[in-house]
């Protein structure tokens, strides 16, 4: 898609992105399809390609967000709006909010998304939830000498070419 005088409107491009997981189905990837409109109005596309590609981060949002990037030259979105068919999974929506976009658009919702096999509850939970339903995956701080568990952050504050992000 191109920039053009008169935008489409946000239903437009969910019902863009909801064409774009159909279609995905039915090239091996995902029932997911998302759009990433930079602040500029430049229109980048991303499917579902899990399992096509043997890649559990190759979420819809993820391949739009990293197409965004590239196709913009920087990894920064701000400005940007995402479309996506469905309500984003809490690793999609952590790359938005990393990414600087502005604003989410989905069309169906976690629900729906789980009464097609799609149930990412547990992982909502793991975010929102207390400790018990962190269990499927425990996460701890593994207690090493001050200097060596910061000596990366000790190498990038001295590095005077380093990017800010």
């Amino acid at each position: 898609m191109s920039v053009t005088d008169s935008q489409p409107t946000p239903a437009e491009y969910l019902a863009r992105a909801v064409a774009l997981a159909t279609e995905n189905v039915r090239n091996a990837g995902g029932p997911f399809g998302a759009i990433v409109v930079s602040a500029d109005g430049r229109v980048f596309e991303g499917l579902n390609r899990v399992t096509a590609n043997l890649d559990p981060s190759a979420h819809a949002e993820v391949t739009a967000i990293r197409n965004a990037c590239q196709g913009l030259g920087t990894f920064d979105l701000t400005g940007a709006t995402l479309y996506t068919s469905c309500e984003p999974c809490p690793m999609c929506l952590a790359t938005s909010l990393w990414a600087r976009i502005d604003r989410v658009y989905f069309a169906a919702d976690r629900n729906d998304a789980a009464a097609a096999g799609f149930d990412d509850a547990v992982f909502y939970r793991y975010f929102e939830g207390g400790e018990d339903d962190r269990a499927i995956m425990p996460v701890g701080q593994e207690h090493l000498p001050a200097e060596e568990r910061v000596a990366p952050f000790t190498e990038w504050n001295g590095n005077s070419s380093r990017i800010d992000y």
